[in-house]
C-alpha cells in the first residue's frame, strides 16, 4: 500500500488536470501495445514497481527481465497493453522511475564488482542521501546491484555523529547514554575522524565504528589501532566520505568492513531506455 501512494503521488505530479496532449489528439478506444527498451547495459531495476504502476492507469505489464538481472545493450526488458490515453499518461513516471533505479542498481553493482576485483569482502552501503521522496526505490535499487541499504530510517540504529557529540558530550559519555536509554536490540554506531577516536568508541562499546573522511592511509591505521588495542574482533568498521570508483580499491585494501557511498543514491546516472508504442488495430 505504501508503494503504491508513492507511485499515485509521482503520477499526481506528472499528470496534473489531465494530458491536455494526448486528450486532444488520442481517441479514447484506440488500444496500444508497446515494450520498454534498455538501451544500454546495465542491471535492471523498478519492474515490481512498474508493473503497479501500470495497474494503477489500468494497464498491464509483462517483464522480459527480473530485477537483479544484468542485461546487454537493447534488451526488452518490459512488454505493457492497455488503452493508449493511459499509456501515455503513465509513460514518463513509468520511464524515469525505471531509468533512475536500474541507474541506481548499476552503479552499486560496479563498486561492488571493484571490491571482489580486489579481493576485498567488504559491502557496498548507501547512505541516507537520497533524493526526497525516492527513499525506498534507491534503496532497493541498492540492494537489487548487490549493496547493503545501511539505516532506512533514523529509528533503525544509534549513529552518533560530530554534531551529536558537540551537543551531547564525548564518545564514552554518549555510547553509554544510549546503551542506557536505547533498546539492546540496536546496534550503536559512532562516527570518528581519527584512530584514537577510533579506539575510544571501540573502549566504549560500540558496536560499529564510522571512519569519516579519512586518507586510506588513515582508515588503516585506525584498523591497526583497534587490533593492537584487541577490539578489532568485537566491532564493524566502516568508512564513508570522498569515495569514489577512482579511489575504491585502496579503501579495499585497508581491511574495514563496510564502504559506504553516497553517490549511488543522490547521484547515480540515470540508464537510457525508451518505450514503444504501437496502435493495436480492430
Amino acid at each position: 500500500m505504501i508503494v503504491e501512494r508513492k507511485l499515485e503521488q509521482f503520477l499526481d505530479e506528472d499528470v496534473g488536470n489531465g494530458d491536455i496532449t494526448t486528450d486532444s489528439l488520442v481517441d479514447p478506444r484506440t488500444r496500444s501495445v508497446g515494450h520498454v527498451i534498455c538501451k544500454e547495459r546495465a542491471i535492471v531495476a523498478g519492474l515490481a514497481e512498474s508493473i503497479i504502476l501500470l495497474k494503477l492507469v489500468g494497464c498491464e505489464g509483462k517483464p522480459k527481465a527480473r530485477d537483479g538481472q544484468k542485461v546487454p545493450a537493447e534488451t526488452v526488458i518490459l512488454e505493457i497493453s492497455g488503452r493508449g490515453i493511459d499509456l501515455l499518461r503513465v509513460e514518463r513516471t513509468l520511464l524515469n522511475l525505471l531509468c533512475h533505479m536500474s541507474g541506481v542498481a548499476t552503479a552499486t553493482s560496479e563498486l561492488v564488482n571493484i571490491v571482489k576485483a580486489n579481493g576485498g569482502s567488504a559491502r557496498i552501503a548507501c547512505t541516507r542521501k537520497t533524493l526526497p521522496g525516492l527513499r525506498y526505490f534507491e534503496k532497493k535499487a541498492v540492494e537489487l546491484g548487490g549493496g547493503d541499504t545501511h539505516r532506512l530510517r533514523l529509528d533503525d540504529a544509534v549513529l552518533i555523529k560530530d554534531n551529536h557529540l558537540e551537543l551531547a558530550g564525548s564518545i564514552t559519555r554518549s555510547v553509554r547514554k544510549a546503551k542506557d536509554k536505547v533498546s539492546f536490540t540496536k546496534k550503536i554506531e559512532v562516527e570518528a575522524t581519527s584512530p584514537d577516536q577510533a579506539v575510544e568508541a571501540g573502549l566504549a562499546g560500540a558496536d560499529i565504528v564510522l571512519l569519516d573522511n579519512m586518507t586510506p592511509h588513515a582508515v588503516k591505521k585506525s584498523v591497526d589501532f583497534l587490533e593492537t588495542q584487541k577490539l578489532r574482533n568485537h566491532i564493524l568498521v566502516e568508512v564513508s566520505g570522498g569515495i569514489t570508483r577512482e579511489n575504491l580499491a585502496s579503501y579495499v585494501k585497508t581491511g574495514v568492513d563496510v564502504i559506504s557511498v553516497g553517490s549511488i543514491t543522490n547521484s547515480a546516472k540515470a540508464i537510457d531506455m525508451s518505450l514503444e508504442l504501437h496502435s493495436v488495430k480492430k
